[in-house]
C-alpha cells in the first residue's frame, strides 16, 4: 500500500484555476470507478481481484473496505438502481442494495450464464477485461476485447461493444471491429455511443494510434483487424478497402493506452468543458519512449465533430528520466462537479477541481 507521503499529487499539471488534492489512496490497483445513489465510489481492479467501497466520512476523509476478492479482474462496474453489477472476465455477479451492507456484504447473484459473455479460455489471455456503464434506455453497455493481438475474429463474438438487458436478456451488437475498448460513454444529449479503443501491438513506435470512436447506428463495423487509425493494417488487410469501414472520430496517440472516458456533466467546471470528453491514457508499455500517462480533453463541436484533442492532467511522466509516477485509469464525475481520476500503480483516486 502506497504511503500517502508518496502519492503524486504534488507533480500534477494542470489549466489554471484547476486544482487535486487526493480523495482516497490505499486501493491497490484502483481502476474503474461507479458511484451508488447514497455517494459510494466503487473501485475495480485487474490483477489484484478485488472490488472497493470508498466512503466519506463527516470530517471530508474517506474509508474504504474491501467487498469483493479472489475475482478473475473485476475491472468493470455498474449501478443499476441499488445494485451493483461487477463485470470480470468470464463472470458478470449482481450485488443487490449493496450500500446498504457495505459491511456484511452478503452473496451475489450469479449472472455470468445469462449474459454468455466468453470464457476466460476462449479469450486465451488477450483483452478479456470489461468496462461497464448504463445507458439512458435502462440497457448495460460493454465490450468484448479481440482475443488476439491481431488476426481474423469471429465477428459476432470478439472485438465488440454490445449491450443487454440488466438481466442479461437481449444481446444486441452495437459495434464491431473494435478491437480492445476499456471505457465507453453515451452522450448525454444525443445518446450516441462513444468509446476509447486500443490499437494493436507490434507494428512500430508511432503506429497505429489507439482511437476513439463514434457509434451511430447499432451494428457498424469499426473495421479491426482489416483497419487501424484510418489505415490499412500491413499484416491483416487481405485486400480490405478502409473506407468499408466507420472511421474513428479521433486519433489518442500511439500506444497511449486510452482507457476510461467520460462526458462532463457537471456545473463546477468552465462552461467549454460542457459535455466535452475527457479521456485517462494509462501510459505505453511496448513504445522506446514512453507516452501518455495523462488526461486529456476531446473537443467537439455542435454537430459532435472532434475538433481537437488537448492535455488536461498531465505531470505523471518524466521525460528526461523515462519513467512514470502513476497511470491514470478512469474518469468519473462527481455529483459536485468535481472529476475524480484513478491512478492504478499508487493505488489511488485524485480529485479535481475548479475556482475562478
Amino acid at each position: 500500500m502506497t504511503p500517502l507521503s508518496e502519492v503524486p499529487v504534488g507533480a500534477l499539471r494542470l489549466p489554471a484555476g484547476f486544482s487535486a488534492t487526493v480523495f482516497a489512496h490505499g486501493i491497490p490497483g484502483a481502476r474503474m470507478m461507479t458511484e451508488g445513489p447514497n455517494g459510494t465510489i466503487f473501485v475495480g481492479t485487474r490483477a489484484i481481484g478485488r472490488v472497493y467501497a470508498v466512503t466519506r466520512n463527516a470530517d471530508g476523509t474517506t474509508r474504504t473496505r474491501i467487498i469483493a476478492q479472489r475475482l478473475p479482474q473485476p475491472n468493470g462496474l455498474v449501478m443499476v438502481g441499488n445494485s451493483l453489477f461487477v463485470f470480470a472476465i468470464n463472470r458478470v455477479l449482481r450485488y443487490d442494495n449493496i450500500e446498504a451492507n457495505l459491511d456484511n456484504v452478503p452473496a451475489p447473484v450469479e449472472l455470468t450464464e445469462a449474459f454468455g459473455l466468453p470464457t476466460e479460455a476462449e479469450h486465451g489471455g488477450n483483452h478479456g477485461w470489461k468496462f461497464a456503464t448504463l445507458g439512458p434506455d435502462g440497457r448495460i453497455y460493454t465490450n468484448v476485447g479481440a482475443n488476439c493481438n491481431i488476426c481474423e475474429i469471429d465477428r459476432d463474438r470478439f472485438a465488440l461493444l454490445v449491450s443487454f438487458k440488466p438481466d442479461g436478456s437481449d444481446r444486441r451488437i452495437e459495434a464491431r471491429g473494435i478491437r480492445n475498448s476499456v471505457g465507453m460513454a453515451l452522450h448525454p444529449v444525443t445518446h450516441e455511443l462513444w468509446a476509447t479503443n486500443n490499437g494493436r501491438d507490434w507494428a512500430g513506435n508511432d503506429w497505429p494510434n489507439d482511437t476513439l470512436h463514434r457509434v451511430r447506428r447499432s451494428g457498424e463495423d469499426h473495421g479491426f483487424p482489416f483497419c487501424s487509425s484510418r489505415s490499412a493494417d500491413p499484416q491483416y488487410n487481405a485486400g480490405r478497402n478502409c473506407s468499408e469501414f466507420v472511421q474513428p472520430a479521433a486519433l489518442l496517440g500511439p500506444h497511449v493506452a486510452s482507457l476510461g472516458m467520460r462526458f462532463y456533466t457537471g456545473t463546477m467546471f468552465p462552461e467549454q468543458y460542457r459535455n466535452q470528453i475527457f479521456i485517462a491514457r494509462r501510459g505505453s508499455w511496448n513504445r522506446e519512449r514512453l507516452t501518455g500517462y495523462d488526461v486529456v480533453v476531446a473537443r467537439t463541436d455542435a454537430q459532435g465533430n472532434v475538433t481537437g484533442i488537448e492535455d488536461f492532467m498531465t505531470g505523471l511522466r518524466d521525460d528526461a528520466n523515462q519513467r512514470f509516477l502513476d497511470r491514470p485509469v478512469d474518469i468519473h464525475v462527481m455529483r459536485d462537479g468535481s472529476l475524480l481520476v484513478s491512478g492504478e500503480q499508487m493505488g489511488a483516486i485524485y480529485r479535481i477541481t475548479y475556482r475562478q
